[in-house]
């Protein structure tokens, strides 16, 4: 479904990914895993066309994105959770749902509040009147109203208390039973575990790892020494 061949992205000369290559088919949670700096959120804004690659290829359904604007790739069927979720701060819950929203999916208000409680019940709240994991709800349910077919996490669980982050992988496993590709960007390695078919790790801009649950799971010497786990 989505893609990635040989890309590489800079921002002026300094370079940050190296030909990293990875897939993502229908129906599939794969995670990108590394430490801080590594080039996870740069692969990220590569695909949404954020930050515009200068080698390689970048497919959706077969359709070329790279060099596509981020309005267009988000027409496609991206939708994107940004890194420090950046909501509306001085728009209503609703009405940050209902301003990225596009009809003929799935998703609607009414299965977002069911998804979320906690944001039906402060649909009338500012954003910026939100607690970080709530803010992080709404972020995943504007992505949803996009009515996407592939979602992205850009640190998913980032700086939530454990119950929070409890609650946001138990939507991912909604949102995956449901059929929603999916590619996750967290440090909880057992969490990811319990939700991602297969996974990626970057180190220093390329992919050093790739393979499956069971496969990272058993593997130690690979979490120690590329996740600091």
């Amino acid at each position: 479904m989505l893609r990635l061949r040989d890309v590489e992205t800079a921002y002026g000369r300094s370079q940050v990914l190296f030909g990293v290559s990875l897939d993502i088919a229908r129906a599939e949670v794969v995670s990108l895993l590394g430490r801080n700096g590594m080039g996870k959120t740069t692969t990220v804004k590569s695909i949404m066309g954020i930050t515009v690659p200068k080698a390689g290829e970048i497919t959706f359904d077969e359709r070329p994105l790279r060099g596509l604007p981020s309005y267009r790739i988000a027409k496609a069927g991206l939708g994107l959770v940004p890194e420090g979720r950046q909501v509306f701060p001085n728009l209503t819950v609703r009405e940050n749902l209902v301003a990225t929203a596009r009809r003929g999916g799935p998703w609607t208000l009414e299965r977002v509040f069911a998804l979320f409680a906690q944001l039906s019940e402060r649909q009338s709240n500012y954003g910026n009147q939100l607690s970080g994991g709530e803010q992080q709800m709404l972020a995943i349910g504007r992505a949803l109203m996009t009515n996407p077919r592939l979602l992205i996490l850009d640190e998913a669980t980032e700086g939530l208390a454990p119950l929070i982050r409890h609650e946001i992988y138990r939507s991912i496993s909604q949102l995956k039973a449901e059929g929603l590709s999916i590619l996750v960007i967290d440090k909880d390695v057992t969490a990811l575990c319990r939700v991602a078919d297969r996974h990626y790790v970057l180190e220093k801009g390329r992919v050093v790892w790739s393979g499956n649950t069971p496969e990272l799971a058993a593997n130690r010497e690979l979490q120690s020494r590329y996740l600091g786990v």
